[in-house]
């Protein structure tokens, strides 16, 4: 059996995608396979393309609701109880915020600037059945970019499992799905990169099988004079996370991963160690000041 490689970018992210296979053009298939679900799913949620759903639902903003299928419908699912179970902080239509953060800030934005942004961001504003959304305010968006790459990260190594492959590793843009084992019947080895060091490993944790997925403010951020604004905005204040450097979590699925990653890194310090020792799932936290929590032990 030959390990092959399959290195891509999708959803902005360097992507890749490893498994064993003897042949060589069954394995080309099977990476086929995988790109078309990959790029399927980026087509039809990413907010940069005009003809996504996610742009047609917030196209519709403060007008008419638009019907959705059971896919659009399952992952609206999934932000619904993660929005109830972390008290209103994992918000998908908190991607507005963006416009109240970004690159060429002077200064922090004035309270005028919070209000108007604040007053169309939240989930239980949304009206939805199980085949329709609507936006009720106009200028209200959804953004799946919580969820999405994750999702596409399951999906592609459940296609993988049932076209008969057994170990195998999916990565994309560092939200990774595990199978299996290496050759030598070790676990996948995936390093944790440190937050304060660029380009070097804080801990190597072995996975096999589920998913470790890690969320940080060291790699996308905006900088306001000497300092930096994490991506990760909290939707009841407006205000970017600064609590914790980074969160690290194994779980049976890269969403569950993801979106626990994500609740942490809103959350106060001690909130958030008390939810990730909630979830009793192993997990890795770095501090402000770089102390490491968790039961995932540093390097």
């Amino acid at each position: 059996m030959q390990l092959r490689y399959i290195r891509f970018k999708a959803m902005g992210c360097p992507c890749e995608i490893r498994f064993f296979h003897h042949d060589d053009a069954e394995a080309e298939r099977l990476a086929d396979i995988c790109l078309t679900e990959i790029r399927r799913l980026e087509a039809k949620y990413s907010r940069y393309l005009p003809a996504s759903v996610t742009n047609q639902i917030n196209d519709a903003a403060g007008c008419d609701p638009v019907t959705i299928d059971p896919e659009t419908s399952a992952l609206l699912d999934y932000a619904h109880t993660c929005f109830n179970q972390s008290d209103g902080l994992f918000d998908v239509t908190s991607g507005v915020l963006r416009h109240l953060w970004h690159d060429g800030l002077l200064d922090t934005p004035p309270p005028s600037e919070f209000e108007k942004w604040l007053a169309i961001v939240g989930w239980q504003k949304v009206h939805r059945t199980a085949t329709s959304i609507a936006l009720p305010l106009a200028g209200m968006e959804i953004d799946f970019g919580g969820v999405v790459k994750e999702y596409a990260a399951d999906a592609t190594l459940a296609l993988l499992s049932q076209e008969g492959v057994r170990d195998c590793l999916v990565n994309l843009g560092g939200d990774i799905a595990v199978l299996g084992r290496l050759a030598n019947g070790q676990p996948w080895e995936v390093g944790i990169t440190h937050p304060e060091l660029p380009g070097q490993v804080i801990a190597s944790i072995q996975v096999g099988s589920g998913a470790i997925t890690t969320s940080g403010s060291y790699e996308r951020f905006i900088r306001i004079g000497d300092k930096k604004f994490s991506h990760l905005i909290n939707p009841v204040t407006g205000i970017p996370a600064d609590n914790l450097q980074s969160v690290t979590v194994v779980a049976p699925k890269a969403i569950i991963a993801g979106s626990i990653c994500t609740i942490a890194m809103l959350r106060e310090q001690e909130d958030a160690l008390d939810f990730l020792n909630s979830t009793h799932l192993p997990f890795l936290s770095v501090d402000k000041l770089g102390t490491c929590h968790g039961s995932l032990q540093k390097e």
